[in-house]
C-alpha cells in the first residue's frame, strides 16, 4: 500500500467514525433537532451568534441568497423571539439583525447538549487516550487556523 492509498484509508476511516459518531449524537434529544428552524433560519442564528449582529446584506451573501430572502428569514426568527433588528448607529440605512436573549439561550443550549454527549464518551477513554486525543485536538486546530488566516 502506497503512503498515499493509506492516507486516503485514514481519513476515509476518521471521517467515516465521525459520521457515525454524528448518527449517535443525533439519537438524542438535542435541541438542535427540536427546535423546528429550518436549515437557513439556523445559518442565521448561527452566523449571529459568532458575528454579534450582521447587516441583511451581510447575511446574503454569508447564506448566498438575495435579500428578499434573508428579508423573509429574518422575519420568521423574529416572531418567534430568536432575533431583533435596530437601526446601525453608524448608517441609518441599515438595519442590523442579532440575537435576543432567547436566540442566544438557544444557541448554547445546542452547544451544551453536543458538548455533554461528546464529555460523556470521554469520561471512559484513559488518560493516555486523553493526552493522544488533545495533541490531535490542538493540531486539527491549529492547521484549520492557518488555513482560514491564509
Amino acid at each position: 500500500m502506497s503512503v498515499n492509498d493509506e492516507r486516503e484509508d485514514l481519513i476515509r476511516r476518521i471521517t467515516d467514525a465521525q459520521r457515525g459518531l454524528g448518527r449517535l449524537f443525533a439519537q438524542h434529544q438535542s435541541p438542535l433537532f427540536t427546535c423546528n428552524l429550518t436549515m437557513r433560519q439556523l445559518k442565521v442564528v448561527t452566523i449571529l451568534s459568532v458575528s454579534g449582529s450582521a447587516s441583511g446584506q451581510d447575511l446574503a451573501h454569508g447564506l448566498g441568497v438575495g435579500l428578499g430572502t434573508v428579508t423573509g428569514i429574518v422575519d420568521r426568527l423574529v416572531v418567534q423571539d430568536l432575533v431583533t433588528r435596530h437601526e446601525d448607529p453608524h448608517d441609518r440605512r441599515v438595519r442590523r439583525v442579532e440575537l435576543t436573549p432567547a436566540g442566544a439561550a438557544l444557541i448554547e443550549e445546542i452547544n451544551t447538549a453536543g458538548l455533554a454527549h461528546y464529555r460523556r464518551i470521554m469520561d471512559h477513554l484513559d488518560t493516555e487516550t486523553l493526552r493522544a486525543l488533545d495533541h490531535v485536538t490542538q493540531t486539527i486546530r491549529a492547521v484549520a487556523d492557518k488555513i482560514v488566516n491564509d
